[in-house]
């Protein structure tokens, strides 16, 4: 599994793993004694269950990435592929997974493209092409509100997301105070 977070919870994830995964072998990817060559990358991997790296590594280090046939890949903050032109989210796009996953708690900050990228990284195509999408969904739900067409993008995503929010008391119960 490839974990690909913003930097600043790279320690958090790995101290969960422990906690809720004590027999998964966890590699952080970070800093500058993180593998450089694809020889040492590669064995490293492969003695690892999970590889912790944030978003600018997994631009940085695109060669390395690609390199291997990932089981699964997890975007935490999954917001930060939100932009469809950026480098960053061009090159998690090209990692080869079996299976996708994305976390957020913000499928949505600007606009709805933010929501049809973050889509196009789980499921390539199921919201169709970028200008599809804006011509079907973008326009008439952010400029005519068409509430025909946002219920339609609902259903569409709907299967797809479990959201939860911190009201539900069997949520609110295992959340720290901020």
């Amino acid at each position: 599994t490839l974990l690909i977070a913003p930097t600043s919870v790279l320690s958090n994830w790995q101290k969960e793993i422990e906690k809720f995964g004590p027999k998964l072998r966890v590699l952080i990817h970070h800093g500058s004694e993180r593998h450089s060559e694809e020889k040492t990358f590669k064995a490293a991997v492969r003695k690892h269950d999970i590889v912790i790296t944030s978003f600018t590594l997994a631009r940085k280090d695109t060669k390395l990435f690609n390199s291997l046939d990932w089981q699964r890949v997890v975007l935490d903050e999954a917001q930060n592929i939100k932009n469809p032109k950026a480098a960053q989210t061009k090159a998690i796009l090209k990692l080869n997974s079996t299976h996708r996953h994305a976390l957020t708690g913000t499928p949505i900050e600007n606009r709805l493209l933010d929501l049809w990228s973050i889509f196009n990284f789980l499921n390539p195509g199921y919201l169709g092409k970028q200008a599809q999408f804006n011509k079907s969904f973008e326009i008439p739900i952010q400029r005519d509100n068409n509430q025909r067409q946002s219920t339609v993008l609902k259903k569409l995503v709907e299967p797809f997301i479990l959201r939860r929010v911190k009201t539900d008391k069997e949520i609110i119960k295992d959340l720290p105070d901020k």
